[in-house]
């Protein structure tokens, strides 16, 4: 389990007069930490100044693991959150949260995959020839480097509990990469990948994607999500959905003396609305998984 992270408020020097000026409460925006925390902390400054611009009062970036957001929102410690779709579908289901954007990022705009692979060297082509050999999964609440790769092996008659010969999650940061560097030097015959960190790869010249099987891919579901808690403010909801909505490749915004590209920095390519119902193959994959917040035993 990941250990606790204190919050990480973003206190740079240069605030935009509106929001210095503002007395109202500053607003708390929880986002789940991507990578390491201190990378989550450079992604995401350049958003919640531009937030703080667009506002005109202060706001509050809290960096969380992922299994820590629930009780964020249950204590009432944040207002707006950015999380993954299986966080974001917990806290619509049992808080009640709106989800208001969704990051738009590769091949898939704002629908993303995962993948199950296996070195073309190793001989598994496919998911039949994984029976008795090693697996390494992405983090435990990771849509496209667990879920989804749990559940395309249940719907294929393949009990990851008992067919494997044995099966892990690595420890520490950047989790999706180790799982890639695993097979990639032969600890694992088979890792689950998403596809958005494959192609990342590829692309920075890591590996190869010759040297590899992709035995199977998920259907495409719902990326990360901006939310907000049920309580807030409808009008500042729809402001915050409204400011992502309209985020343009160009935006910048001012961290600790330097212009940044919010998006750039973000690692995205803008935000999309939301459809609710296209969150229902998350929940479909979540209940057969037996994962929050559908877990029967």
């Amino acid at each position: 389990m990941l250990t606790l992270q204190a919050c990480n408020t973003d206190e740079g020097g240069d605030k935009p007069a509106a929001a210095s000026a503002s007395n109202e409460k500053p607003l708390k925006f929880g986002f789940m930490i991507c990578d390491s925390r201190k990378m989550s902390q450079e992604r995401f400054a350049p958003f919640t100044a531009y937030l703080e611009e667009k506002l005109g009062r202060k706001v509050e970036m809290i960096l969380k693991n992922t299994f820590e957001f629930e009780s964020l929102i249950k204590n009432k410690e944040v207002d707006f959150f950015h999380v993954n779709s299986i966080v974001a579908v917990l806290l619509k289901e049992k808080y009640k949260a709106d989800l208001l954007a969704i990051d738009i990022r590769g091949r898939n705009g704002y629908k993303a995959t995962g993948t199950l692979i296996a070195r073309k060297d190793s001989g598994i082509k496919t998911i039949d020839d994984m029976r008795g050999k090693s697996m390494v999964f992405g983090p435990a609440l990771a849509p496209f480097g667990y879920m989804a790769q749990y559940a395309l092996l249940l719907e294929n008659n393949f009990d990851p509990e008992t067919d494997f010969s044995s099966y892990t999650i690595p420890a520490g940061a950047a989790k999706h990469d180790k799982v890639v560097y695993g097979v990639e030097y032969g600890k694992y015959d088979v890792g689950a990948a998403p596809r958005i960190d494959l192609d990342r790869m590829v692309e920075e010249n890591i590996i190869d994607l010759d040297d590899y099987n992709i035995i199977a891919e998920s259907d495409q579901m719902p990326y990360c999500t901006i939310g907000a808690r049920a309580e807030v403010d409808p009008a500042l909801k729809e402001q915050i959905k409204n400011i992502a909505l309209n985020l343009k490749q160009d935006e910048s915004a001012m961290v600790d003396g330097e212009v940044l590209k919010i998006l750039k920095r973000m690692l995205i390519d803008g935000f999309a609305p939301v459809v609710d119902s296209e969150y229902d193959a998350i929940r479909e994959d979540l209940k057969r998984c037996n994962m929050p917040p559908y877990t029967k035993y």
